[in-house]
């Protein structure tokens, strides 16, 4: 079982300087600044701007503290509210406004084409388990919660850290609070696929 700890991760500047990102995964895991297949992160964006642009990218985009950001992304409008994730082309001219204050955000970005990413916010149950199967993350956004894998001795989670599931481990998370579960398909036809 893999558990990312958000309090050890270094925040890194956005390339316009609107704010700074904390990246949770990434595959490759070496790789830099958009040159990813596909990357989970948790952004802080503290002014109102312009987004920085990934052409050839896909983003999935969910407000998980503060009120509201407000995208125009290509000219229209779009409020986005705490826990309703939005999808969005990486290379669209998008423009943020802060009305309520600043925001923190979960990103999604794939490769359009070759990698499709999904967010789903749960609400945790103690007495029902929530698994993270492979290719999926789990992030504790609120509350309190314990993961484990089968008989293990369950760990604490902290908000914001991640749980990766793998084809050897299907961890469990219980709690209360809300977990975002990222989900990272391959494109069955897009380039990389297999024949």
């Amino acid at each position: 079982m893999e558990i990312i700890r958000f309090a050890d991760l270094k925040p890194e500047p956005w390339r316009n300087g609107g704010g700074t990102t904390r990246q949770l995964a990434s595959q490759p895991g070496s790789a830099q600044d958009g040159n990813w297949d596909w990357r989970v992160s948790i952004a802080d964006v503290t002014k109102a701007g312009d987004f920085s642009a990934f052409p050839g990218m896909e983003r999935v985009l969910t407000v998980v503290e503060g009120e509201l950001l407000l995208l125009s992304v290509d000219g229209a409008e779009r409020p986005l509210e705490k826990y309703r994730p939005f999808r969005f082309p990486g290379g669209a001219s998008t423009h943020a406004s802060l009305p309520t204050g600043d925001i923190r955000d979960l990103n999604v970005i794939t490769r359009a084409g070759s990698f499709k990413g999904y967010t789903s916010i749960i609400e945790l149950s103690k007495k029902r388990a929530k698994p993270i199967f492979e290719g999926s993350i789990g992030i504790l956004l609120q509350g309190q919660a314990t993961v484990a894998v089968g008989t293990e001795e369950p760990e604490r989670l902290a908000r914001y850290d991640a749980v990766l599931g793998s084809d050897t481990d299907t961890p469990d998370v219980l709690g209360r609070g809300f977990l975002a579960v990222v989900s990272i398909d391959r494109v069955e036809d897009g380039p990389g696929a297999p024949e």
